[in-house]
């Protein structure tokens, strides 16, 4: 009686070891923190369990039976295929291994996104502001953070966390942004109709990882706006530069003959005395050599100009324009038009019927000009709410239909050109001996293509004309240089009759500060898409057949195949009969 009472003993003893690991489960979940006491208890309760196992096993010769064999090596077994199938989870998760079947690698990040987030410098993240996650935008960002570990996203519910929103400005659900250290910068808005675009997202990582800043000059030294804080300056429109990446200096085309190479942009912002024409030349070669320029023209000046916007198509109105719609809104009386009707362009494609105000503003005329594209960009109302009012010593403006110009009246154009590939200035530009003299006069009259304000015509074609008078063959010359030494470039010009809308104060207010940095912007050419990464498309494989095709493959599938089948089935019968 005595053994079998210490065998009963000993048996509900070793039932403590399951006890002790579930306490030590327990604990260790519900505190979170797997320290000394959950550690103690689980091993404590290993430690029995398995003394109670061994002693059960010697006591009852189990180990001997061959179910307990057979089940030791099913128990093995199965501990196996789990610890091979978490060491494939493991590896998985660790390394990935993904093979994109389609045949245009839909699902594959271009060549030019991977080594681009390989080799990124430092950390970037980033932020949907959005509610819903689509799983191919998201699909999207998996990719690209694949690739290294200092690419990060995030999406954001701008509702949830409003203090994140503000702090990246956001104004509309789906807005993408990118963060790397202090910099920020819009990628794209993400709706039903427009996913996210690998394309933008590596042109935006490469321009916001790039050590380079694009140079802003602002021109100085005929009464333009002060750069400083001051009465009447642009302080914060220089700092809403900088906080785009932009480096500004001032320039004085009076000291230095040219615009400096590495300008990208020059801004011009309401100068009152005139420029000299040694000044409006510099501007043009500028221009001629790919150069972008922002033109802020008050009212009641005159910069001397004329010259370098007639070859564009623009000239500016000496009227004053006037806007009674927006007087009682604004508070600035009639002379500072409320605009709400912009062009499509970049500049101003999120814009919508959004307001921005210019005080004491002048129109502007465009005309026609072939090689150049223009579009305007702010437009005010049409008449009567607006009109462009010539005499400006009249306290109560009325309009004058003799003098008077109806609106609605267009205050800011934006413009491009396209310059023709020029051969660079190379003494072996031609493989003939024998036009020796054509490379010279080529190299002194190709620099400066438009020696006289006065012939816009000859701009775009100067060297052709100066060829055919020294050399009789001039054509030979011409095609021979290899694209290499030919560079294409684009010119950019953005005139607003208005600087006031820049200055301190009126920056900030509405969509001011967003028509001047967006048109530093596009005028920089950050638009351009440094990454030649084409769309990838899935392709049409679909065919399509005729009535008389589609009927044909109706009865062969529903009428001919089953009556072979049928026909094989009766033979068969037939011969085992």
């Amino acid at each position: 009686m005595k053994i079998v009472a210490k065998k009963k003993l000993w048996k509900y003893l070793f039932w403590l070891g399951p006890f002790l690991i579930a306490v030590g489960l327990t604990v260790g979940l519900i505190s979170e923190q797997w320290g000394l006491i959950p550690l103690a208890f689980l091993i404590t309760g290993i430690v029995i369990s398995g003394l109670g196992i061994i002693w059960q096993s010697y006591q009852s010769n189990w180990w001997n039976r061959r179910s307990t064999q057979a089940g030791t090596n099913a128990l093995v077994a199965t501990l196996a295929v789990l610890a091979i199938l978490g060491l494939i989870n493991f590896l998985g998760t660790r390394y990935h291994l993904r093979a994109d079947l389609t045949e245009a690698q839909l699902f594959t990040l271009a060549p030019q996104s991977r080594e681009l987030v390989r080799v990124l410098p430092q950390p970037v993240k980033v932020w949907v502001f959005d509610i819903n996650q689509n799983p191919q935008d998201r699909e999207l960002l998996e990719n690209y953070q694949r690739q290294s570990s200092k690419f990060k996203y995030e999406y954001i519910n701008p509702e949830a966390r409003p203090g994140l929103a503000e702090k990246f400005s956001v104004k509309n659900y789906g807005e993408v942004y990118l963060e790397s250290g202090d910099k920020r910068q819009l990628v794209q808005t993400i709706n039903e109709n427009e996913r996210l675009s690998e394309i933008r997202l590596t042109g935006r990582l490469q321009q916001l990882t790039n050590s380079t800043t694009a140079k802003v000059y602002l021109l100085q030294g005929h009464g333009e706006r002060q750069l400083s804080p001051g009465k009447d300056a642009i302080s914060q429109a220089v700092q809403g530069l900088g906080n785009k990446n932009f480096t500004t200096s001032p320039l004085n085309l009076g000291e230095t003959s040219k615009v400096p190479q590495d300008a990208a942009v020059v801004i011009v912002a309401g100068p009152k005395r005139g420029l000299f024409e040694g000044e409006v030349k510099a501007l043009q070669e500028y221009l001629n050599r790919g150069g972008n320029l922002l033109l802020m023209i008050d009212p009641n000046t005159d910069p001397k100009l004329n010259s370098l916007l007639q070859e564009w198509g623009v000239r500016l109105d000496n009227r004053l324009a006037v806007d009674v719609s927006g007087e009682s809104v604004v508070g600035l009386g009639p002379a500072a038009p409320l605009v709400t009707e912009y062009g499509q362009h970049p500049i101003t494609k999120d814009f919508g019927n959004g307001n921005s105000f210019y005080p004491i503003a002048r129109p502007l005329e465009i005309t026609s000009v072939p090689g150049v594209q223009a579009t305007p960009l702010l437009r005010t109302k049409p008449y009567p709410n607006s009109w462009a009012e010539s005499d400006l010593q009249s306290e109560k403006l009325e309009f004058n239909a003799d003098k008077d110009l109806k609106g609605p009246l267009t205050l800011g154009v934006a413009l491009t050109r396209k310059q023709a590939a020029k051969p660079v200035s190379t003494p072996q530009a031609s493989p003939i001996p024998s036009p020796l003299p054509s490379p010279t006069t080529q190299s002194k009259t190709s620099p400066t293509p438009s020696p006289s304000p006065k012939t816009p015509q000859a701009l775009p074609l100067p060297s052709p004309t100066t060829q055919s008078k020294t050399s009789p063959t001039p054509p030979a010359p011409t095609p021979s240089p290899t694209p290499s030494s030919q560079t294409a470039t684009e010119s950019r010009l953005v005139v607003l009759g208005n600087s006031d809308f820049a200055t301190d104060g009126l920056f900030q207010q509405q969509l001011n500060g967003d028509v001047f940095l967006n048109s530093v912007t596009w005028l920089s050419q950050q638009d351009q898409q440094p990454l030649s990464i084409r769309p990838k498309e899935p392709k049409n494989r679909r065919i399509t057949l005729t009535n008389t095709q589609g009927n044909l493959l109706i009865l062969s599938s529903l009428l001919v195949l089953p009556l072979i089948g049928f026909a094989i089935a009766v033979i068969i019968w037939w011969k085992r009969r």
